[in-house]
């Protein structure tokens, strides 16, 4: 119940943020489809984490930069993500294996909500057609790119300026190669949200200022809702590091 009413209260604001880029009924258009979706496709997010990267997506400023997801399972956020690039005249980049998690040995153990947390090989697998036909059905197909393969094979070939990022990647080894190749592409007050704050091993890469400042090459950037929150957000700083 507390979950349902968290979507409620997030729909409700989502409509009456007069913010956004795009008109009251365009806002209430957008969450009969995002209810649509969630109701035809497995979807392990939450509506109040899809509203909050709407937000971000429908509040750019305006610029050539694309929308980036990381990670995208059967295609149920990738839809909606779609629905409110294609509002805010932008192109979503979609960066997913369409193999599942890939072989792993992260002992993520339990989450911090106390539940258990693990992803073994091949786990949260959504083909590259099933994914398609599902944005093609109930998103915006046209406003999306896909970018088929595990990330360390992908993403370092990937130059394209970028506004906003999503991460739903579950692993450090993920994360770590997300924002090492994705995050000096993203544009001076770009934000990124990440859906995996749940998550000790996670949560302990983004402390660590070590890795921001000898891997990512920025430094560590304020951390919304670090170590109490499953969905995490910050903005990136606009001082290079020099390494």
């Amino acid at each position: 119940m507390r979950l349902i009413r968290r979507d409620i209260l997030s729909s409700q604001s989502f409509l009456l943020d007069s913010k956004l880029n795009i008109s009251f009924m365009d806002r209430l258009r957008l969450i009969a489809k995002f209810q649509k979706i969630t109701a035809s496709i497995e979807s392990p997010h939450t509506q109040e984490e899809v509203y909050a990267f709407a937000k971000a997506i429908l509040t750019l400023p305006k610029s050539d930069g694309v929308i980036v997801e990381a990670g995208c399972f059967k295609g149920s956020s990738t839809a909606k993500f779609s629905l409110a690039a294609h509002l805010a005249g932008r192109k979503l980049i979609v960066f997913d294996s369409f193999q599942g998690i890939p072989k792993n040995n992260e002992n993520h153990d339990k989450n911090i909500y106390g539940g258990s947390a693990g992803f073994p090989e091949g786990s949260y697998c959504g083909a590259l057609e099933e994914v398609k036909a599902n944005v093609n059905k109930y998103g915006a197909l046209r406003s999306v790119e896909f970018v088929e393969g595990w990330f360390d094979d992908s993403m370092p070939h990937f130059d394209r300026p970028i506004s906003a990022i999503y991460l739903d990647v579950d692993l450090v080894s993920s994360t770590t190669t997300c924002l090492k190749y994705l995050y000096p592409l993203l544009e001076e007050g770009g934000v990124v949200y990440s859906q995996d704050g749940h998550l000790p091993l996670i949560i302990e890469l983004l402390e660590d200022e070590s890795f921001w400042k000898n891997v990512v090459g920025f430094p560590k950037p304020d951390i919304r809702g670090l170590r109490n929150s499953k969905l995490l957000s910050f903005v990136k700083h606009t001082q290079n590091v020099t390494v």
